[in-house]
């Protein structure tokens, strides 16, 4: 099984995130905001994790949370597999401004993942 998170996996490119904002679906399970978009040619699911700077000022604090949701992603997006050729831009957007610890980050991101891949 592997539990690495490469660049690869990683959505970057400006293009693909304008393209992900512009034509996507969403939902919302606090604290997260999750915008999706699925693409066939892809050969794994990418993913975009943003932290609000207007929610949380310090960057301390962003990065904190980015580094838990990176690690919950990690663990769990084996979840995320469902059938071949049916990869998506993910966006997972934290909308709180409390910090939240790595349990509850976990068990959100676990529920988001499984509704994920029934889609």
């Amino acid at each position: 099984m592997d539990r690495k998170f490469p660049k690869s996996e990683r959505l970057h490119s400006r293009k693909s995130i304008k393209e992900l904002f512009d034509k996507s679906s969403s939902f919302f399970l606090f604290p997260f905001k999750v915008i999706f978009f699925p693409l066939d040619s892809l050969p794994a699911d990418r993913v975009l994790i943003s932290v609000s700077k207007k929610r949380l000022k310090k960057a301390v604090d962003r990065n904190w949370i980015k580094r838990r949701i990176r690690e919950a992603y990690r663990l769990n997006k084996q979840l995320l597999a469902g059938k071949p050729g049916s990869h998506k831009h993910i966006g997972i957007i934290y909308v709180s401004s409390e910090l939240m610890d790595y349990k509850e980050i976990n068990k959100k991101l676990v529920i988001i993942l499984r509704k994920l891949s029934n889609l």
